[in-house]
């Protein structure tokens, strides 16, 4: 039984400005895997959970989790803040 993996890629992918296929061809998969990863439709391997986390160069537990991931406006702005 596979536990999902939760990600943030999408949200990071999109502050960064890298499209889906650019950011595929720098980790060597294809546009549409990275679409089901962020969608969580696929859970990444560990070797391109790592790539993609040193492509942006941010530590894996940045990116990816088996935990969901609090709102950044939780972590930003704290839970209580309008």
């Amino acid at each position: 039984m596979s536990e999902q993996v939760h990600n943030r890629l999408a949200v990071v992918r999109a502050e960064r400005k890298v499209s889906r296929q650019s950011l595929a061809e720098a980790v060597g998969a294809h546009y549409q895997t990275i679409g089901y990863i962020e969608r969580g439709q696929y859970n990444p391997s560990l070797d391109l959970a790592l790539r993609i986390s040193k492509f942006f160069g941010l530590p894996v537990e940045a990116l990816f989790s088996l935990e969901p991931f609090r709102p950044l406006t939780d972590e930003v702005y704290g839970r209580n803040q309008p």
